[in-house]
Parts: structure tokens; C-alpha cells; sequence
């Protein structure tokens, strides 16, 4: 298993987001995954008072379910940790990594979105990441993931503009698929409004459904329902995972 700081260090040089977290809340302003998760769990656990969100990044989507629940934020880089204390200093928010920490509580609610869950590579490591989940669970506590479980297979290249602070910036993105790894690579070339551009290479293992539901149930998670973001079953390349903790 690589070091926490050597792994910090690699995504964090590999997106420019991970780099310039105040772009990085800027961009993802629009994300819906916070509404969507108190949404699965109202449906699965309404009662639940606790929350430990693993991958929480900026704490974005923490300062919107901190409304609602007693959360604790963890991340495993540092710089996005800090931004977070500055832009956020309400949430308790920790630097450490989700293969092996331990908390030392069980929580009504577990949660790893954003892609977190894909930056994981290695079975063994992404087994650890669960029993970290595990670790976490409280009795009959909800888990709630948003991962991918199908790859983008197209490989012509697709152009958007994205607002900044400091002006529309525009973003070429192409992926790359390889069946043996499951890895799927997004290529991604920033031109930003002062005229320097920047290259993202972004690797995310695809854990497939039934995959997924193996490692879950491996470490004690029924899976209650998959679905994607409209709500409407598996159609899109991600997906919500919602799960129960079934072991005392």
C-alpha cells in the first residue's frame, strides 16, 4: 500500500480541482449529491442522527447535510483539508485515509461520493476501504456511495466552457478505457482565462455492479437499492449505493 502523503501528493498532481480548491468548489457548486443523499436517506434510516462522510474534499456537500445531521468530514489531502477549515470553519473536517483510519465511533450514516471510492485501485486496498466503512457503522447504519459502475468507453474528445472566478475557461475531455485493469482514464486539458492551460489525468477503477455488491457484502452491507442521480435505476455510468449494516 502506497504512503497516505505519497498518494496525496499523486491526485493532487494529476487534477488541477485537487490543486486549486477554490476552483474546485466553484465548478462543483452545482453538484446535486448532497440533496440526493439526504434524499436515500430519508427513504432507508429518516431517524438517523450521525454522519461520517469519507472523501469529503472542500466539505461542500458536509456544510449542506451538517443542516440536517452531526457530521464528521475526512479527506486524504491535506490542501483541500485546509481550504475547508478556512471556508468552513464550523465542520470538523480531518486529513487521513479511508483504507485505514479508525475513528473510534459508529455512526448512523456512512458516505463516500464524489468519486472517492475510484481513486482506490488495488482489491486488497479497496477491501480495506470497507472495513474502514465497516468500522464506522453503527447498528443497521445506512452506507451510501456514488462511484462509478460502468466505463466511458467513447474516445472522441468533447469540448465545454466552465465559468471561473476569473473568466469562462474551456475544457477538452477524453477517456480512455482498459478492460484489464478497470481503470478508466479521463484526459483533460484546461485553456484558462489568463491563457495557461493545464493537463488532468484522472484514473477511476469502475467497480461493476456485482462487484461492488460483493465487496459490500464482504464486510457486513446489505445492498438496498443502486441507482443514478434521476432516481430512475442503473442507466448512466454512476451510480448511488445504498446499503444496511447488518452485523452487531
Amino acid at each position: 500500500m502506497t504512503s497516505p502523503r505519497t498518494e496525496a501528493e499523486h491526485v493532487e498532481a494529476t487534477n488541477l480541482l485537487y490543486r486549486d480548491p477554490a476552483l474546485y468548489d466553484v465548478v462543483q457548486s452545482d453538484s446535486t449529491s448532497a440533496g440526493m443523499c439526504q434524499t436515500l436517506i430519508e427513504l432507508h434510516r429518516p431517524n438517523a442522527r450521525t454522519l461520517i462522510d469519507f472523501g469529503c474534499g472542500t466539505g461542500r456537500d458536509l456544510e449542506n447535510l451538517s443542516k440536517r445531521f452531526e457530521c464528521i468530514g475526512v479527506d486524504l489531502q491535506p490542501g483541500m483539508v485546509d481550504y475547508a477549515h478556512l471556508a468552513r470553519p464550523g465542520l470538523d473536517i480531518r486529513a487521513d485515509d479511508m483504507r485505514t483510519m479508525r475513528l473510534g465511533k459508529r455512526m448512523d450514516v456512512v458516505t463516500c461520493m464524489g468519486n472517492s471510492l475510484a481513486y482506490v485501485h488495488d482489491n486488497e486496498e479497496i477491501s480495506q476501504v470497507f472495513a474502514t466503512f465497516a468500522a464506522h457503522a453503527g447498528p443497521s447504519a445506512l452506507l451510501v456511495l456514488c462511484s462509478p459502475v460502468a466505463p466511458i468507453t467513447r474516445t472522441e474528445p468533447t469540448v465545454a466552457t466552465v465559468d471561473t472566478p476569473r473568466g469562462p475557461a474551456t475544457v477538452t475531455i477524453r477517456h480512455e478505457w482498459h478492460l484489464r485493469t478497470q481503470i478508466n482514464t479521463m484526459h483533460r486539458h484546461w485553456v484558462l482565462p489568463s491563457g495557461d492551460e493545464a493537463r488532468d489525468e484522472i484514473r477511476r477503477r469502475v467497480l461493476f455492479p456485482r462487484e461492488l455488491e460483493r465487496y459490500a457484502e464482504g464486510a457486513g452491507f446489505e445492498i438496498l437499492d443502486m441507482l443514478d442521480g434521476s432516481g430512475r435505476g442503473l442507466i448512466g455510468p454512476t451510480a448511488y449505493t445504498v446499503a444496511r449494516y447488518t452485523r452487531r
